[in-house]
Parts: C-alpha cells; structure tokens; sequence
C-alpha cells in the first residue's frame, strides 16, 4: 500500500463505502487504504445539497458508490447526475484507518 501518491499522477476511485456512525463514512480506495470520512462539514448550517443528508436513515439507506466515489442515490435509479456526492480528492484526503469498528 502506497499511502504517498502524487495526486497529480494518482487519480482515487472508491470501491465500497460502509455509514459509520455521527454521519462517517469508511470508504475503501484503490491505494489499498480504508479511509475515514466525516460528513458533518458538509451538514452544517443551511446545507443545501446535503440537507436529505441530515435524516440518519437517508444517510445510511441510500449511501453507496457511483462514478467511483461516495455517493447518495436519493431517487434509488443509481443515476450519477440525481445524486449527491463527494469529490474522490476530499475522500482520498481523509485519514487512514486500519478497519471499521464492529459495531457499525
């Protein structure tokens, strides 16, 4: 596992994504790493996009990967262009963690 990529050179793509708990997300990447995502950033305020986020059951019901990245498929027709999502980049950027807790 190579956990120095050049971003410039080393394009992620997520293969499988697990709701944690407090609105986290643990998504296995193609460097081999499992990351850990916080969401909240995303959910506070007047969060426009990411306001269906905010029911814990949207959360963690429709969460899954399309275009290869975290995604929310809200209308269920896995269509990339009717969910929300978050940029691989951002994933990629999140601290590493060596697994999910078992209680998730």
């Amino acid at each position: 596992m190579n956990h120095n990529l050049d971003p410039k050179y080393f394009y992620p793509e997520i293969f499988q994504v697990v709701a944690g708990e407090n609105y986290t997300v643990y998504a296995y990447v193609n460097d081999g790493s499992i990351r850990k995502v916080d969401i909240n950033p995303f959910l506070m305020g007047n969060c426009g996009v990411f306001e269906p986020l905010k029911d814990k059951d949207v959360f963690k019901k429709t969460i899954t990967v399309i275009g290869n990245t975290i995604a929310w498929d809200l209308t269920g027709d896995r269509n990339e262009y009717n969910c929300i999502d978050i940029d691989p980049f951002v994933v990629f950027e999140s601290p590493i963690v060596t697994d999910i807790p078992e209680n998730i």
